[in-house]
C-alpha cells in the first residue's frame, strides 16, 4: 500500500524549516528555495502547500502560537493566583531558553514585517489584543479579591506589562542585559501590580 501522507503535520514541517530561516537570517531570507532546502523537501512541495510567501509567513505565526499554548499546557495551572498566571503567560514572550530565543527573533522579524504586510500585521493586532485583554482581566480578577490596588485601570496596566515584557524582549535578544536581568525587571513590576511576594525564577 502506498504510504499515506499527513497533509498538515507537512505544513507543519514546512512552516518549522521557515522559522528557522527566519530566526537565523530574518524573513527577507524566506523563500520557497531556501525553506524547502531547510525542510529537506523540494521547492515545489513547499508550494503544493504554500503558493505564496505570505501564506507560508500565516501558517508560520499559527505555529508559533500553538508553541506558546503547549508550552502552558503542559504545566498545572489550575491552582495559580492570578499574579501567577500572568507570570506563566508573559515569560513565554521573553528569551529565558533556546526556543523562546529563536521565538523572539522571529518575532522581531515579524513585526518589522508587519510594516509592509497588512495581512501579518492584522494578525500581530489580533494577537496583541488578545494578550492585553487576558492580561487585564486577570488583574479585575486579583482587584476583586483584594491582591491589585482597587484604583489602578486593568486595561492601562495590562498594556503597560505587555510593553514591558516585548521591551525587555528586545534588549535581551540585543544582549544589553542577559535574561536573569529581564526576569527580575519583570517580577519587580509584577510585585508592584498585584501585591505579590518575589515569584521563583522559571
Amino acid at each position: 500500500m502506498p504510504k499515506q501522507v499527513d497533509h498538515q503535520e507537512r505544513r507543519r514541517l514546512i512552516a518549522d524549516a521557515l522559522l528557522r530561516v527566519a530566526a537565523g537570517n530574518g524573513l527577507e531570507a524566506v523563500s520557497l528555495r531556501h525553506v524547502g532546502a531547510e525542510a529537506g523537501v523540494t521547492s515545489g512541495m513547499v508550494q503544493h502547500y504554500f503558493r505564496t510567501k505570505e501564506e507560508m509567513l500565516l501558517f508560520a505565526l499559527e505555529v508559533v502560537g500553538e508553541r506558546v499554548q503547549h508550552r502552558l499546557a503542559a504545566e498545572d495551572h489550575t491552582t495559580l493566583a492570578p499574579a501567577e498566571l500572568a507570570r506563566a503567560l508573559l515569560v513565554q514572550l521573553l528569551p529565558l531558553d533556546a526556543e523562546r530565543y529563536a521565538e523572539g527573533r522571529v518575532a522581531l522579524a515579524f513585526h518589522a514585517y508587519a510594516a509592509v504586510n497588512p495581512a501579518i500585521a492584522a494578525v500581530l493586532r489580533e494577537n496583541s489584543a488578545w494578550l492585553r485583554s487576558h492580561l487585564a482581566e486577570l488583574i479585575g480578577t486579583a482587584q476583586a479579591r483584594g491582591h491589585a490596588d482597587a484604583g489602578i485601570d486593568p486595561t492601562s496596566t495590562a498594556t503597560a506589562l505587555q510593553a514591558l515584557v516585548e521591551g525587555l524582549n528586545l534588549h535581551t535578544l540585543g544582549k544589553h542585559y542577559p535574561p536573569e536581568t529581564a526576569l527580575q525587571v519583570l517580577d519587580a513590576q509584577l510585585d508592584a501590580v498585584f501585591h505579590r511576594g518575589a515569584a521563583e525564577v522559571q
